[in-house]
């Protein structure tokens, strides 16, 4: 049996792995886009470390486009087995999918428009073609096969696997696979990205059953987080410093799944408890909007406090001084607007979306003010700004970067080092562990972390190994 790590190795985004058993069934664990800029970009998201019509099924942890957007790619180029997942990872993956295609398309336009106006006479191959469009979308979500957290299920006679909630996003699900080869049983284990516990709306993380392999993310292995109390008290002093004292912007690039509706109820708590300032707070986002709808489908992935909180406020995504906005005027109308506010605009790295433009209107004037609440590639405006970048490039143009930025990582869906330590730590029979979905310098720092809790056979694997086990 061998596995051979196909995305996210030594690299955050673009999670992919591939098990081929020793009949040569193949399992591909999630099939994501690598995200960032990167002058390969492309080439990667284009090009598979295997041929898509050989791979017999798809388990697939979340709907996360770094997790699940080149399906729509991967079924146009073959693949045609079931892709399993959750019920509410379903439901997420048609609107997200359905976005993503937009992205690419309008991307593609966008670069074929500015070709012709520079050259006269533009090649062939320099015009930019979508990953996928909209209409390959429809075909890949009728490959979805949705099951609940907490039952075995047979793919064939030999192999079977289990989800159980991750408490990442909602539908989010590590992953066991149990496989009888040669008359004997083997569990691979995939943690999909580790949630945090204690954490608004989700209900925490479940540790996975033992295992004894072991596919596990690392987005934040040398990091700790602020803790909850900590969290919504600065939250809050970061809305009353930007838009009371210094009655500026406050821009929050977020995920339109998962961060935009925990800083919405955190707000909405606030409010309730008569602590938020009186003033407008737009989530501009139309994908944020149909998941925020989503979420409100799957009550079955709460938390108790939710579910309490709901006895005394019906809609914990909403009050009355929040706007939710998907109609591109009245978004522009906020990039020309001086009156203080709070905007939440995706993407959560600042390299595509809405909040592109917020970002390109509102960085230069130090009123303003930048809450970056995640994760954000190295390359990508957010990765620049989280750096300390004194200027950057949007939309071609160098900006002078004079808004205040913050940074509040504990907002963020992935476990910290501490975190992870504790959620595997039920693992006590692993043969090998690998380290995914992380930085070089943040994988190699868990390693030493993990040695020093009795983890012995601990890899981080390069894109395109192929490890036997």
């Amino acid at each position: 049996m061998k596995i051979r790590f196909c995305g996210a190795a030594r690299e955050v985004t673009g999670s992919c792995h591939l098990i081929i058993l020793e009949n040569n069934f193949k399992i591909l664990l999630d099939c994501g886009l690598f995200q960032g800029f990167h002058k390969e970009q492309d080439d990667i998201n284009k090009s598979w470390y295997f041929k898509p019509e050989e791979i017999d099924c798809m388990i697939l942890s979340h709907a996360h486009i770094d997790h699940a957007g080149r399906v729509p790619k991967l079924v146009r180029d073959g693949f045609s087995g079931n892709i399993y997942c959750t019920h509410a990872t379903r439901s997420l993956a048609a609107v997200m999918l359905l976005d993503s295609a937009k992205i690419q398309e309008r991307e593609a336009e966008y670069h074929n428009k500015n070709l012709r106006k520079r050259k006269k006479n533009p090649k062939t191959e320099e015009f930019a073609e979508a990953l996928y469009t909209t209409e390959d979308v429809a075909p890949a979500l009728d490959s979805f096969v949705s099951h609940s957290y907490e039952r075995w299920v047979k793919i064939n006679d030999d192999v079977e696997f289990i989800f159980r909630d991750a408490g990442h996003i909602l539908g989010s699900a590590n992953i066991t696979i149990r496989i009888r080869e040669n008359g004997k049983t083997k569990t691979i284990g995939f943690t999909g990205d580790i949630g945090r516990p204690n954490r608004p709306i989700l209900k925490d993380p479940v540790s996975m059953p033992e295992v004894d392999y072991l596919i596990c993310e690392s987005t934040y292995g040398n990091k700790e987080h602020l803790g909850k109390p900590d969290e919504k008290d600065k939250l809050l002093e970061v809305i009353k410093t930007a838009c009371l004292e210094k009655k500026g912007k406050l821009i929050i690039p977020a995920f339109s799944v998962g961060r935009t509706q925990e800083l919405v109820y955190m707000m909405d708590q606030m409010a309730t408890e008569g602590l938020l300032p009186k003033l407008p707070v737009y989530v501009d986002s139309p994908l944020a909007i149909n998941a925020t709808q989503v979420f409100g489908g799957h009550p079955e992935c709460y938390d108790n406090e939710l579910y309490e909180y709901l006895l005394i406020d019906e809609n914990p995504f909403g009050f009355g001084d929040l706007t939710y906005i998907k109609d591109v005027a009245l978004s522009k109308e906020l990039n020309t607007s001086t009156d203080p506010c709070v905007i939440v605009s995706s993407s959560g790295m600042m390299n595509a979306g809405r909040v592109k433009h917020h970002l390109f209107h509102s960085i230069d004037d130090e009123k303003n003010t930048l809450l970056i609440v995640g994760y954000c590639s190295p390359n990508t405006p957010g990765g620049k700004l989280r750096a300390g970048a004194k200027e950057i490039r949007l939309f071609g143009e160098m900006k002078d970067v004079r808004m205040k930025v913050e940074i509040m990582d504990s907002f963020s869906a992935h476990a910290d080092k501490n975190e992870i330590i504790e959620y595997i730590g039920n693992q006590k029979k692993l043969e090998k562990l690998f380290l995914v979905h992380g930085n070089y310098d943040s994988q190699q720092a868990f390693k030493f972390l993990l040695h020093q809790h009795d983890f012995k056979d601990v890899q981080i694997p390069n894109i395109g190994n192929e490890i036997t086990i």
